[in-house]
C-alpha cells in the first residue's frame, strides 16, 4: 500500500493499522483487504487470473505431449516414413475400391436373379449368358432396363421361361435319362438342352 502514502499523508499509518486489524481478524479469513494501484496494471481479477492459469497448464502439456512425440521420431528416416505411409494410404483406398466393387456386384447380381426369378427364368446362369450383363450394370437404371431386357430376351427364348410349378410346365423327366438321349437331365450343357427343347 505503499502508493497511499503520497494520498494520507501523515494519516497513512492510521489507515494502514485499521487495514491490518481487520485483516488479521480470524473472522475475516476469507475476505481480506487488498489494495492495489490499478493505474499500474498490477491487479488482475481472480476469473481472469484462473483463466490464465488454466490456458498457461494447457500450453505446458500441449508443449510436453509435443516434446515426448518428437522424441519417438528421434533416428526415424523421414522419407521413409512418408513413403510407409502414403503406400498404406493407397492400399486403403485400393481395398475400399475393391470392397464397394464386390457390394455393387453383389448388388447387381441379386438384381439380376431376382428379375429373372420373377419372369419364370427356369436357368439363371444360361439366362445371364444371353445378357449384355457389361451395358446393364453401367445403366443408370437398372431396375427398369434388367426388366426390358429380360422381358425381350423371354420373347426369343420362350422356352427358357414358364411357371416354377413343374406340373404346369412338364419338359422332360425330373430324374433318370431323358427319351432319346443318353444324358440325365441335371447333366446336359445349356446347349443341349436348348437342341432338346427346339427338338433337335
Amino acid at each position: 500500500m505503499e502508493f497511499l502514502k503520497a494520498i494520507f499523508g501523515d494519516k497513512y499509518e492510521e489507515f494502514a493499522s485499521i487495514i491490518k486489524a481487520y485483516n488479521d481478524n480470524p473472522e475475516n479469513k476469507d475476505k481480506q483487504i487488498k489494495l492495489a494501484d490499478l493505474n499500474a496494471g498490477e491487479y488482475v481479477s481472480k476469473k481472469d487470473y484462473d483463466a490464465m492459469e488454466t490456458a498457461k497448464t494447457t500450453l505446458e502439456e500441449q508443449l510436453q505431449t509435443a516434446t515426448d512425440t518428437l522424441k519417438g521420431f528421434e533416428g526415424v528416416d523421414v522419407e521413409e516414413l512418408q513413403g510407409k505411409v502414403k503406400q498404406l494410404t493407397d492400399d486403403m483406398e485400393t481395398q475400399k475400391t475393391d470392397y464397394e466393387n464386390k457390394i455393387a456386384e453383389m448388388k447387381f447380381g441379386t438384381l439380376i436373379d431376382n428379375a429373372i426369378s420373377a419372369a419364370g427364368g427356369k436357368n439363371a446362369k444360361a439366362i445371364r449368358a444371353l445378357l449384355d450383363v457389361e451395358t446393364l450394370k453401367d445403366s443408370k437404371n437398372q431396375t427398369e432396363d434388367i426388366t426390358a431386357a429380360i422381358e425381350a430376351c423371354k420373347k426369343d427364348n420362350e422356352y427358357m421361361f414358364g411357371s416354377n410349378e413343374p406340373i404346369n410346365n412338364p419338359i422332360a423327366p425330373t430324374g433318370g435319362k431323358v427319351p432319346g438321349i443318353s444324358k440325365n437331365l441335371e447333366d446336359m450343357t445349356y446347349e443341349e438342352y436348348k437342341d432338346y427343347r427346339q427338338g433337335k
